[in-house]
């Protein structure tokens, strides 16, 4: 209870300061709003220049971050959006640009290079000393949403014949200059990686051991062209702070820290989402920053699709429109059915998508997953089917062979769903295609469709139509 005080203390002193700054921007007291400002963190006054922005203007948020000490503008600006960053750096001036891209990270420097004009980029590497030049091309050149994009080279690096003390000297040399001092990687003399040791063996190891005898000389490591997502699962299997990447001749090129990781699951669980809800959005932009012609472009291709698929649909009723007319209450539960259906094989498609993205479950788990699925629908399946005879018989009063009829059809219905949600996600995986675009939109079509097929089969079955 005390904690969800705190946070609505801490949103609510937010929201004021916010009010006071977009007061103090009317009168345009700028100095004062610098002012209001630094009595907040960098997070917090990035997402206030944000919403200052969406308030009044660009110009009046750069006037702002302009006026912020050199020093906080540098934490502030890496925390903007990349389309928040190139709007700043598109108006402040090349000595601005260049103070604060040599105070950043090293892969939040990368990060913004990746995203300028090649003009721009030209420009500033050639103001860049040659040995920092070499290493940033080197870094541009990796593939996007690899871990090579991700990595940074400010790590610390140990031989293995230091003793503790040594490397504990070494690592408060050069530890003010690396990303994370609490692992230590241990290179032969071709850089190749031999080993990791932590920063808490170093400290409780005596003094006069070698760093080799306490290192583990069989680290996880990721490749410089693993795929972001298979990154951001070695984080999340092992709980590391930190993971090396080697080349093809396992020499150590960088590492991925953590933080670089939580943006890479949180971009990798948007797109699942979005793709899930049928929306295709090439842009970084949050909702309410995008225009509507953007929102339109996101949206309107998938529906497209899916009204397309609802041709077949409509050719399925069209085809058993005798059967409808003969008995008209099989019209009456045909929305059901059919909600039910899409609802069956969206539980199942959501829990397997989640399934594979965690690892839980493999592509070798097919017939693992396919029998449960089958067990669960029948399960589910004859208790709804039980509770809807009773209705459609004793509340609605139709004949016997009707609710027969809908229930059977209710029971293959469930259990096809399942099926289909657990199995297309799968299939999609095995063939190369994203399977968060097997849920949503997508299930419901294809359910409806064989809902539809399988209630009118029954219907043929037990009324003889």
């Amino acid at each position: 209870m005390d904690n969800n005080n705190t946070v609505v203390d801490m949103e609510q002193a937010y929201n004021e300061s916010l009010e006071k700054i977009f007061g103090l921007l009317e009168e345009k007291k700028y100095f004062k709003c610098r002012d209001e400002l630094l009595k907040h963190d960098e997070v917090e006054i990035a997402e206030m220049l944000v919403d200052i922005r969406r308030e009044f203007d660009l110009q009046r948020m750069v006037v702002l971050f302009r006026s912020l000490p050199k020093d906080i503008s540098v934490d502030v600006f890496a925390e903007l959006s990349t389309d928040d960053r190139l709007d700043i750096i598109n108006i402040i001036t090349d000595p601005e640009l260049k103070y604060i891209l040599d105070e950043l990270d090293f892969d939040d420097m990368i990060d913004v290079l990746e995203e300028l004009p090649s003009n721009i980029v030209d420009k500033i590497l050639d103001k860049t000393p040659k040995s920092e030049r070499r290493l940033i091309n080197t870094f541009l050149k990796y593939k996007e949403d690899t871990a090579g994009s991700l990595m940074t080279p400010e790590y610390i690096n140990l031989r293995k014949d230091m003793t503790v003390r040594q490397a504990l000297d070494h690592i408060k040399e050069v530890g003010l200059d690396s990303e994370t001092i609490y692992t230590c990687y241990v290179l032969d003399s071709g850089r190749k990686l031999i080993g990791v040791v932590s920063l808490k063996s170093l400290v409780i190891s005596q003094d006069n051991l070698s760093v080799s005898d306490i290192m583990h000389d069989d680290p996880v490591v990721a490749h410089v062209d693993d795929d972001q997502e298979e990154v951001s699962d070695l984080f999340i299997r092992y709980g590391y702070l930190a993971i090396p990447v080697v080349d093809n001749e396992y020499r150590l090129v960088g590492i991925v820290t953590v933080d670089d990781v939580l943006d890479v699951i949180e971009e990798e669980a948007t797109e699942d989402i979005e793709r899930m809800g049928g929306v295709i959005d090439t842009t970084d932009k949050e909702y309410l920053d995008q225009s509507v012609f953007q929102h339109v472009k996101a949206r309107l291709p998938w529906l497209f699709l899916l009204m397309c698929s609802y041709f077949i649909t409509g050719g399925i009723l069209r085809s058993f429109e005798h059967a409808m007319s003969a008995v008209i209450e099989l019209v009456i539960y045909m929305p059901m059915l059919m909600g039910t259906g899409g609802n069956s094989g969206s539980q199942s498609s959501t829990l397997i998508i989640r399934g594979m993205a965690t690892g839980e479950i493999e592509l070798r788990d097919f017939l693992k997953v396919m029998w449960k699925e089958i067990r669960v629908g029948v399960i589910v399946g004859i208790c709804l089917s039980i509770l809807n005879y009773f209705r459609i018989v004793y509340l609605d009063h139709n004949p016997p062979m009707v609710a027969i009829t809908v229930c059977v059809s209710m029971i293959l219905i469930v259990i096809i769903a399942k099926l289909i949600g657990s199995m297309l996600p799968m299939v999609a995986k095995r063939i190369g295609i994203d399977p968060a675009l097997m849920a949503g939109p997508m299930m419901a079509s294809i359910t409806d469709m064989i809902s539809l097929c399988t209630y009118f089969i029954m219907a043929g079955l037990f009324l003889h139509i």
